[in-house]
């Protein structure tokens, strides 16, 4: 049985203390302080247990109180699932410190060790100890090696509740190569079952309800496979650029920043196979099974399958205003040829899904903001609707009046978290006409409450064991294998860069690669099917 299933969802999560290693830096600001302040408010179970304390390690010097006035600040501008309370801050802030050390320097985990035990002797977190990554990726080897040697990864042997859990956000490795290196150094120090690789698309609403949108509703399991699905279509896109991230994303570029992890996880989750048991392992086990599955492509197939795209300046227009060229971003070479847009178009060699196209996409400086994932069903028949009139008066009327749409089930990751139905019905009149329709499910208008932040289901499900909504080695590994081989491609200029405008879908090519097979990809992303709809029709 899976540590999930022996925690009800309704129990408050064990004490335990939180090290977040890179305290001072966005995520932990934006994100981590954030969900842990909303978790310790979460009222009659699902939350903080009492006494859970944070620690805060990073290299500059800083008391505790100044780092609890600056954390109280991210808190009030990004906790925005409730409204902020000062006494709730202050109940938390108690429990708030800060360690100040450099990464790479043994003596600062001694005396985190010392920290630790000193604290813990304060509070009843029995020795239960989560360290979260939230630093750069070069770092992430470093720390590990320190934590194991300073004794702060082992399980006490004589206190065996005493757990020690690592989370480690993305990028895991930037190649096959680095990522089965780094997870060679986790192993010396941490078993995997104490390893949680994060990533915090698998934490939305949207995402955790495809495994009961498919295996608990009897009305679209059957129709999941290559009989009836003609493709599917996953997208995340960014209206925003580089930011201050250019001299990151010089090192690695969209497809190893988001197909390889985001876009790849949820591919997974539409395409495996209903698991044994819903349990961490037996998910995850038929999450691999389809990356195993898949192509890895050769040169020519990727020149042919792949876009890669860049954005530039001259013109390009994001909500109203004027934006500069990547190559024109801080960090950033002049000539660089490292891609903001990405686009692929992936098989998954099984039974279920033999000869059907995944198409996935994901750039910056985009149209819109927004996660979706569109399954594209086979077209009816045309022979009644698109039949031409026998005579003058006859209904139906002739073609292209009643152009049928295919079906297309759309699953909104973010923004407006929901699912969508588009399906062909007759408009009003006394003409058999047909236009698209839609059927919208909206989590909040559903359930009236605002849904958890991603990275407070994660930190809550890492506390307590329960790794579903994690990365297992060999997941990250097997993804990394797909990945590399599109990377050897590029690297031999196939296919060669594009270019495209700020404020559009990408380059050209990327319609390219759908149109040449009769499909396009669905431009209003992260909207209701009803949009979508009025847009079909436009067209």
């Amino acid at each position: 049985m899976s540590p999930a299933a022996a925690t009800p969802d309704n129990s408050r999560a064990q004490s335990c203390v939180v090290v977040i290693f890179g305290a001072t830096g966005d995520l932990t600001q934006r994100k981590l302080l954030p969900a842990l302040y909303n978790l310790s408010r979460e009222g009659g179970g699902g939350g903080l247990g009492e006494g859970t304390t944070v620690v805060g390690f990073a290299r500059r010097p800083k008391t505790d109180e100044e780092f609890r006035t600056e954390m109280r600040a991210a808190v009030q501008q990004f906790a925005k699932r409730q409204p902020f309370d000062a006494a709730g801050w202050d109940r938390l802030a108690a429990r708030v410190f800060y360690h100040q050390g450099n990464f790479d320097d043994p003596a600062a985990y001694t005396a985190l060790a010392e920290h630790l035990a000193s604290l813990e002797k304060e509070s009843p977190t029995g020795g239960r100890r989560l360290y979260y990554l939230s630093t750069a990726p070069t770092e992430f080897g470093a720390i590990v090696d320190n934590l194991g040697n300073a004794g702060l990864g082992n399980i006490d042997p004589f206190r065996p509740a005493a757990w020690r859990r690592l989370i480690i956000e993305k990028p895991f490795g930037r190649d096959a190569a680095t990522a089965i290196e780094l997870n060679s150094r986790v192993a010396h120090v941490f078993d995997e079952s104490q390893v949680f690789r994060i990533d915090h698309y698998l934490g939305k609403q949207t995402v955790q309800n495809l495994l009961v949108f498919r295996f608990a509703n009897g009305i679209f399991e059957p129709l999941w496979n290559r009989n009836y699905i003609d493709h599917v279509q996953i997208t995340v896109g960014e209206t925003l650029g580089v930011e201050s991230r250019g001299g990151y994303f010089e090192t690695a570029g969209t497809l190893r920043d988001m197909i390889q992890n985001h876009l790849m996880q949820l591919l997974t989750l539409v395409a495996m196979e209903p698991p044994v048991a819903l349990d961490a392992d037996a998910i995850r086990d038929e999450k691999v099974k389809v990356l195993r599955s898949m192509e890895r492509l050769t040169p020519q197939e990727a020149a042919r399958r792949t876009v890669r795209g860049q954005y530039i300046g001259g013109g390009g227009v994001i909500a109203g205003q004027a934006v500069n060229g990547y190559r024109q971003e801080k960090g950033v070479s002049p000539d660089s040829q490292i891609e903001t847009f990405a686009a692929v178009k992936l098989y998954i060699n099984n039974w279920r899904w033999a000869g059907v196209p995944f198409y996935l996409r994901s750039g910056k400086r985009l149209a819109k903001q927004g996660s979706e994932i569109c399954i594209h069903f086979n077209r009816a028949p045309g022979v009644l609707f698109n039949a031409p009139a026998e005579k003058e008066g006859d209904c139906p009327p002739p073609a292209p009046a009643n152009r049928i749409n295919a079906n297309v089930l759309i699953l909104r990751v973010q923004p407006n978290e929901g699912i969508s139905l588009l399906m062909n019905a007759k408009s009003p009149g006394n003409h058999t006409r047909i236009a698209p329709a839609s059927m919208d499910f909206d989590y909040d208008l559903a359930f009236g409450s605002y849904s958890p932040e991603a990275y407070e289901r994660l930190l809550l499900d890492a506390i307590q064991g329960d790794s579903t909504l994690f990365i297992r080695r060999d997941e990250v590994e097997s993804a990394w294998s797909i990945v590399d081989s599109i990377e050897a491609a590029w690297a031999r200029g196939l296919p060669s860069l594009s270019f495209y405008a700020p404020g559009s879908w990408g380059p050209e090519q990327a319609d390219t690669l759908m149109e040449r097979e009769g499909r396009r990809w669905d431009t209003l992303i992260s909207t209701s099917a009803k949009e979508l709809a009025v847009e079909t029709t436009a067209t």
